[in-house]
């Protein structure tokens, strides 16, 4: 395998996790947190629970196949053509990322005492960021790709 080839194969684990991460998120985006959202007070505490205990697991494998192909094929193009799309790629995963430590992560455990609606606003609103970067980080994935192969 020639040093280009050995790119490739990490562009192609990057468009695979982000291709993952992407469909991951927005199904949390359009699915998962508007239901968690329309959980009344009542129901909250058992619903939180249960959608924190679901979903971490999913978060960590998800998020650790993005870094770990973000940072392969960081270093496997460091001196290829298309580099800049793989850094637009490794921006996008770590918007998401970045915003999950920063914000829904902190809310999540604020909310985890008690649904305040305030709250669950600004968790929507992180979400959509995540979404974003999300996006972000698979068009760069695919463009670095398809660069790696013209």
């Amino acid at each position: 395998m020639t040093g280009s080839d050995a790119g490739l194969v990490a562009l192609v684990a990057l468009a695979v996790a982000s291709a993952l991460h992407l469909g991951f998120q927005l199904t949390v985006t359009m699915v998962v947190y508007p239901a968690l959202a329309r959980v009344d007070d009542a129901g909250w505490q058992v619903a939180h629970t249960g959608h924190s205990r679901a979903i971490t697991p999913l978060v960590g494998v998800t998020y650790g196949a993005l870094v770990l192909s973000v940072a392969w094929a960081l270093v496997a193009t460091r001196n290829e053509r298309g580099v800049a799309w793989v850094v637009l790629s490794a921006v996008g995963a770590a918007v998401a990322v970045l915003t999950t430590a920063v914000a829904a992560a902190p809310l999540h455990g604020r909310l985890s005492r008690g649904r305040d609606e305030a709250l669950v606003g600004r968790l929507l609103k992180a979400d959509r960021l995540r979404a974003l970067g999300a996006v972000v980080s698979f068009v760069g994935a695919a463009l670095a790709v398809g660069t790696a192969l013209v």
